[in-house]
């Protein structure tokens, strides 16, 4: 024998199976947002890990339910006390409690916004400009200011801050790189703004957050952050692409397509 009876192994199995419920949950999740490369992502961390506050609130709220359930009409063995009214010992906590979360709370949510403002006004770097269109099911960034294009490949030098221009040329979509902050839709005859810097050169996954049809799961794209002489290079690259991207290029490049090569344009 093991120490378990016949009758109280299932509950064990039970207690077990339980117990790796949550893990079974998160095996699927992707976490970079919980490891950001970038000062923006940085901030937001911070706002979503303040969500752990749900815990204590979500342990306040099982306590409630157990005074409830002790406290219930048919139980005789519970003390009555109709008369009874106040007690400022609970007083104290539980607006002390709740006023500390509210601060804390309101403290992040002030400073978080800044945070951009803060990098963009003391960073001596001349930011860079891309223009970024979703498309059915891709992701076509310009660059203005150098007179290139890439389809699902955004390239920027590290430490730089990029100011992005977002739009969509179809249904909406959501532009998000995990690791450096932000998420922000792209709607068609709208345009919406993000800034994002990275501070770490790497290779990051960018995808679309919003369901927009068939193509969907494969509408991803990288972002890398490199050096500038490597960003240099690769504009370069791309200004010696044959393809022009003219009107009739562009409505060849945002024609509805799936699993779409990065590709490169001048213009």
């Amino acid at each position: 024998m093991n120490g378990k009876t016949s009758a109280g192994r299932p509950r064990y199995l039970a207690a077990r199976y339980l117990a790796l419920c949550p893990t079974l949950l998160l095996s699927g999740c992707n976490l970079d947002v919980l490891n950001p490369k970038g000062s923006v992502g940085l901030a937001e961390k911070s706002l979503i890990l303040a969500m752990l506050v749900v815990i204590p609130v979500i342990a306040l709220t099982l306590l409630f339910l157990l005074f409830a359930w002790r406290y219930r009409v048919t139980n005789k063995a519970a003390t009555y006390s109709p008369k009874w009214a106040h007690s400022t010992p609970i007083e104290i906590v539980v607006w002390l409690f709740l006023s500390l979360i509210i601060l804390y709370l309101a403290i992040l949510t002030w400073k978080a916004p800044r945070h951009w403002t803060r990098i963009n006004r003391f960073s001596s770097v001349k930011p860079i400009n891309v223009e970024v269109v979703a498309l059915d099911w891709k992701w076509l960034f310009i660059y203005p200011d150098l007179g290139i294009a890439s389809v699902n490949q955004l390239e920027f030098p590290v430490g730089t801050p990029v100011n992005f221009r977002i739009t969509s040329d179809s249904v909406m979509n959501s532009f998000f790189v995990p690791q450096l902050g932000g998420q922000i839709y792209a709607m068609a005859s709208m345009q919406t703004q993000l800034h994002l810097m990275a501070n770490e050169a790497g290779n990051y996954a960018g995808e679309s957050a919003n369901f927009s049809g068939d193509g969907f799961s494969d509408m991803k794209f990288r972002a890398i952050a490199t050096s500038g002489t490597n960003f240099d290079a690769w504009v370069k690259q791309v200004r010696a692409s044959p393809k022009d991207l003219d009107a009739d290029v562009y409505h060849g490049v945002a024609a509805p397509s799936e699993k779409v090569p990065v590709q490169y344009y001048f213009y």
